[in-house]
């Protein structure tokens, strides 16, 4: 079981927050944070069975569930994709427009 904790938009090189005010792009570079996780662990993004995503505001669903289905689909070979909840909160850097953690289990 590999349990990848939260992860925001952050390039893993330099420690910057990334495409401020633009959940899409910032969910798609937090869902390759989390692949990349997932993969430095031996797994594969396949082998996620549960992914949490967390956003600031309702008003920015559409825009995460349009990135987050692109990624999700285009890196999930098998077809078959984790299951989510999306949950809305405060997050702790005011550059976070969403965060996302994961739970992949190895086959």
């Amino acid at each position: 079981i590999v349990q990848v904790s939260g992860q925001g938009p952050v390039d893993p090189q330099t420690n910057e927050y990334l495409h401020l005010g633009d959940v899409a792009a910032q969910t798609t570079r937090t869902l390759e944070n989390v692949k990349a996780i997932v993969e430095a662990s031996g797994a594969t993004f396949d082998d996620v069975v549960m992914l949490r995503v967390y956003l600031t505001t309702r008003d920015d669903f559409a825009a995460m569930n349009e990135a987050y289905g692109a990624f999700v689909s285009a890196n999930t070979p098998s077809g078959v994709l984790p299951s989510r909840t999306t949950v809305f909160t405060g997050l702790p850097r005011e550059e976070m427009l969403v965060e996302i953690d994961g739970l992949a289990v190895i086959g």
